[in-house]
């Protein structure tokens, strides 16, 4: 992997700082790279960012982020080269670099915290391209409260005993995210790609117990309020996934009637309730969807 003609990108970030910020860049980037990545394993995706931020202390610049930012991703190709990751992922990343290139190259002001935590994954290979629009964390939990929250609230059993059959408190769990700044693969071909990622992962890694998401877009209602966003939940159903429910949150709110009149409608009338589940999909079941959608090409 190589980083060239994005390489520039990064170098112009790197020299746009004061000597002082370029000193702090240099002399915490090793540390923050360390905190990071012990934070990594955590369910709250953000923590890498946190860790790094709890290191700079409440003074750090927005600069100084974009710098470390920066300065990693320069380190990048060293580090995916020592993870042998499938060539599905390593095919991915020259769009996923010459993005946050571009990204960083016209930045300024603030820096939007989620771009910041995904950008500290990112360039630190904690997370790795999975599609267009869908990145990968390589390492997140699930435990069993959120399973029994599910038959105690009155969801179902049938999850408990898919989880159980899965290996229960077998971890790590590969999870998805979307990248909000890149959208053009957020359709059912992209999200496509990203699961079938995620299952040459598994493939490749025998550790890993299978792949995760949480979204309100796993919501059953969306099946008839938003139908073309019924592939995110069905396809996932339809290949051996199980669905978990979590809840609704003003997050999940905020985020259902973003980018939908319609949606937002039925939610300021009391229609609907946007909830958060958990899907879980199983290593065995979707290595077993992605070589029926290898035969079926």
């Amino acid at each position: 992997m190589h980083l060239t003609p994005d390489v520039a990108a990064f170098h112009a970030v790197l020299a746009r700082l004061s000597p002082d910020d370029r000193a702090r860049v240099d002399a915490a980037a090793g540390p923050a790279a360390q905190k990071a990545a012990e934070a990594a394993p955590h369910w709250d995706f953000e923590m890498p960012a946190k860790a790094v931020d709890a290191l700079l202390g409440p003074d750090a610049s927005d600069d100084v982020r974009r710098g470390l930012v920066a300065a990693w991703a320069l380190q990048l190709p060293d580090r995916v080269a020592a993870m042998r990751l499938p060539s599905q992922v390593m095919a991915l990343y020259p769009y996923w670099i010459e993005q946050l290139a571009a990204f960083l190259d016209k930045a300024e002001g603030d820096y939007v915290f989620d771009h910041w935590s995904k950008d500290v994954r990112f360039t630190l290979a904690l997370s790795v391209p999975g599609a267009k629009s869908q990145v990968i964390d390589l390492s997140s939990p699930v435990g069993p409260g959120q399973i029994v929250k599910h038959v105690r609230d009155g969801w179902g059993v049938k999850p408990l005993f898919r989880y159980l059959a899965a290996g229960a408190k077998r971890e790590p769990w590969l999870e998805v995210h979307t990248e909000s700044r890149w959208l053009r693969g957020f359709n059912e071909d992209g999200w496509n790609e990203a699961w079938a990622t995620a299952a040459e992962l598994c493939r490749a890694r025998p550790e890993l117990a299978g792949m995760i998401g949480s979204s309100w877009f796993y919501d059953p209602p969306l099946t008839e309020i938003s139908p073309r966003l019924a592939h995110l939940r069905l396809n996932p159903l339809n290949g051996g996934a199980f669905m978990v429910h979590q809840g609704p949150a003003p997050i999940h709110t905020e985020r259902a009637g973003t980018a939908s009149p319609s949606r937002k409608a039925l939610i300021d009338s009391g229609e609907y309730t946007a909830r958060s589940w958990l899907m879980i999909w199983p290593r065995k079941e979707l290595i077993a969807w992605a070589d029926r959608r290898k035969a079926a090409a």
